[in-house]
């Protein structure tokens, strides 16, 4: 005979534990593979929140401060040592100006252009080792309830194999089985949902981010280009 149906199921018993416990081994792999891919998910999700969230608060600061600033590169050695985002391409900006212009005659339509692309490089740089992270949220939001489902398939062979063990369809006999494969699905979509919607804010708050950046490296390449026609 295949495994014996348990007490547990008999009885009407599917709570969580008891569902795990008494399913197939391979249906137990899925739900633990699936149980660590959320926890590790709602680690990332909760530390990404923290992370983007000091983010913007500082690049707010940073912004003010560099508005009020009077001279750039006091400002440069004051701030340009930072690791936020914005800090960089500043950094990026001011390097890119002292290396352009550090010997004669400057071409200046040559330096717009470099600056534009240290800066932009920055940003894509930045935002994607921002990004590195979320990869694993998409992954699980697509995989997840497919290898829900593949529990949820084996159960159901399970059920088959019962009943044609027990040459019965008894819902006593099949609801121990049943139960485990749904149980499956239910963590694949316990999974799937958190990292979904983490993902669509997250990459909706990148993307403000990166859209911020790029205003402040326009302005910034802005007030440099002036400075290169005040040099004429």
């Amino acid at each position: 005979m295949l495994d014996e149906i348990s007490v547990n199921a008999l009885s009407g018993n599917f709570s969580p534990l008891s569902l795990f416990l008494e399913a197939d081994i391979v249906v137990k792999l899925v739900i633990v593979g699936l149980l660590l891919a959320s926890i590790w998910t709602w680690a990332i999700i909760i530390s990404f929140a923290l992370k983007i969230g000091r983010t913007q608060n500082k690049s707010e600061k940073f912004e003010r401060a560099f508005s009020a600033a009077e001279n750039v590169d006091s400002f440069y050695e004051s701030h340009g040592k930072s690791t936020l985002p914005l800090a960089k391409v500043l950094a990026a900006g001011v390097k890119e100006w002292r290396r352009s212009t550090a010997r004669g005659p400057i071409d200046r339509e040559g330096t717009r252009q470099r600056l534009a692309t240290a800066m932009n490089a920055t940003i894509a740089h930045e935002i994607d080792r921002l990004a590195d992270r979320l990869n694993f949220l998409a992954t699980v939001g697509s995989v997840a309830p497919f290898i829900g489902l593949f529990g949820t398939v084996w159960g159901i062979m399970r059920a088959f194999a019962v009943i044609s063990a027990e040459s019965s369809t008894s819902l006593d006999v099949v609801a121990g089985p049943i139960g485990e494969a749904l149980f499956a699905t239910a963590i694949g979509l316990f999974a799937a949902i958190p990292a979904v919607i983490a993902y669509n804010r997250f990459s909706h708050r990148l993307n403000k981010l990166e859209a911020r950046m790029g205003r402040f490296a326009d302005g910034f390449h802005a007030t440099l280009s002036r400075e290169l026609e005040l040099g004429d």
